[in-house]
């Protein structure tokens, strides 16, 4: 069965949520949290994770990101740029894995997710370990999130 995303807006409790999770990221520029929910019950967040340490390496990322500067597609060749989050800090996968260490439920799990527009294939690859419901991504979160659209709120997303 094909799973699509689908859109919620920031009032929908579990989208409120994966918001604040994502304030615990550590990525600056696209900081993002994921909740995992079944029967109104979160059972597993988690938010994405830059695998550089310190501010000021992470600074530096944001500035000369190898990835970007290349024009590499969202969400592909991570390995390019030490300062890109590796598939596995992504939130998504560092969310389901936490649920899957847990013990899976028996009943489908719908996934929030904050601060991104899109899930990459790693985090569907992931995410399908699940016994995965929905995935649900902020409304108009392709214009909010999308580093390539310029109406974004990257750097500023927790002021609106």
């Amino acid at each position: 069965m094909e799973i699509e995303e689908k859109y919620t807006d920031i009032n929908n409790p579990f989208m409120a949520q994966a918001r604040e999770v994502a304030r615990l990221s550590n990525d600056r520029q696209q900081p993002t949290g994921a909740v995992i929910v079944a029967n109104g019950k979160i059972l597993a967040s988690a938010s994405n994770k830059n695998p550089l340490s310190s501010e000021k390496l992470i600074s530096l990322h944001q500035k000369f990101c190898i990835r970007h500067a290349l024009g590499v597609k969202s969400g592909t060749m991570y390995w390019m740029c030490p300062g890109c989050a590796k598939k596995e800090d992504h939130a998504e996968s560092r969310a389901a894995k936490m649920l899957i260490s847990e013990g899976l439920p028996d009943i489908p799990v719908d996934v929030y997710l904050w601060g991104h527009w899109w899930c990459c294939d790693v985090c569907w690859k992931n995410m399908r370990k699940l016994p995965l419901g929905n995935v649900y991504l902020l409304d108009d979160s392709k214009r909010l999130f999308n580093i390539d659209n310029p109406d974004n709120i990257l750097g500023k997303q927790f002021q609106v």
